[in-house]
């Protein structure tokens, strides 16, 4: 009789087995992340990573408009503060519980990205830049002069969401868990949209539209209708994220809805990660957020016991970087522009590890 042996090594050459290797140290990581709140014992930590995951859903969604089809919007605070207002709006008005609000933040978010598409397409280069800041601006203003509507400065205190009863379970919002977990799970969802996109022909085209938009007209793309597919997708993910911030947060105002330094932070997110890349705003987020987050609470590092109280670091940060952090994304913006205009996801591939699949010229050219 015959007799086979089975060597390991010889599985690793087949592509099923190729495949399961490389998604490995992904499954580990999302793992961990799943198991993160019931290994640690103290909330920050779990707010910190509600606020990360946040900003990994809004550099996602900036990215397809802002990577992909190279519209670089610096407005994006319009669709997030939608999305933040609608839920609070609906909660205080009609008494709709903020998970039952979601597809209504995501529809406005659209409602407002169709109306601002179709003034600021028709702009390029630095004068779209000008005009989306505008028109966030406008619409910050708004919000503060309509108080009928919108409470002005003041602002909305968000009530306590109730109890959610799906499929015969409860899920409390009391807490900062379930935040967590929605919003991990969101986050990963627009991960999983963007690459959809990139690998699309829609992703094609707005890759086409990016490096030349006369080029792409020109072999039959037809720029407002795929800019316009792009912006939807972005400002609905947007709006999403808006959605859940407001209830996170329990408290919107014009200026933490549609604030310039809101707009900012989505974008330094995707250009420091990698912009144009899938992985670049989940880059960015675990870089950018945890600095924001010293910058404006730096008690926080005395809190989960990386520094002991009355630390002269932490003293210095509170006197004279806690209202600064515009001023280090500006720096760090044009540290980046200036020695890595790929982002981390560019220095990696540059130093080798590039990840199997993606070609070298996924981002766009400096």
């Amino acid at each position: 009789m015959a007799r086979f042996s089975l060597n390991p090594l010889l599985l690793l050459g087949r592509p099923g087995a190729r495949a399961l290797v490389r998604s490995l140290p992904l499954s580990l990581f999302l793992l961990f992340l799943a198991v993160f709140p019931v290994l640690v014992k103290k909330p920050y930590p779990v707010h910190m990573g509600v606020i990360l995951f946040l900003a990994v859903l809004q550099g996602s969604a900036w990215n397809v408009i802002g990577g992909y089809a190279g519209q670089y919007s610096v407005g994006h605070a319009a669709y997030f503060g939608a999305g933040a207002y609608t839920v609070v709006l609906l909660l205080e008005r009609l008494h709709l519980a903020p998970w039952f609000g979601l597809p209504f933040a995501m529809v406005s978010a659209v409602a407002v990205a169709l109306l601002v598409g179709s003034i600021t397409f028709r702009l390029r280069g630095p004068y779209f830049v000008l005009a989306s800041i505008a028109v966030a601006e406008i619409i910050r203003l708004a919000a503060l002069y309509f108080r009928g509507l919108t409470h002005g400065a003041e602002g909305f205190v968000v009530a306590e969401a109730p109890t959610l009863h799906l499929l015969g379970a409860t899920v409390s919002f009391a807490g900062k868990r379930p935040f967590y977990y929605l919003t991990l799970l969101l986050a990963a969802a627009a991960v999983a949209a963007s690459r959809a996109v990139l690998r699309s022909r829609l992703g094609y085209s707005l890759l086409a539209i990016r490096e030349d938009q006369d080029a792409a007209h020109s072999l039959g793309i037809d720029l407002s209708k795929n800019k316009m597919i792009a912006l939807v997708i972005s400002a609905a993910l947007t709006g999403l994220a808006g959605a859940v911030f407001a209830g996170f947060s329990r408290f919107v105002d014009p200026t933490s809805a549609f604030g310039l330094d809101v707009s900012v932070q989505m974008v330094l997110v995707a250009i420091l990660g990698g912009i144009g890349t899938v992985e670049g705003p989940v880059i960015g987020a675990f870089l950018l957020v945890p600095l924001d987050e010293v910058l404006r609470n730096p008690r926080g590092l005395v809190t989960v016991g990386l520094l002991p109280t009355g630390s002269a670091l932490v003293a210095f940060i509170q006197r004279y970087l806690s209202q600064a952090h515009l001023l280090v994304y500006g720096l760090l913006l044009v540290l980046v522009i200036l020695f890595a205009p790929e982002g981390v996801a560019g220095l990696l591939r540059r130093f080798g590890f590039r990840r199997p699949g993606t070609p070298p010229e996924s981002s766009p050219a400096p």
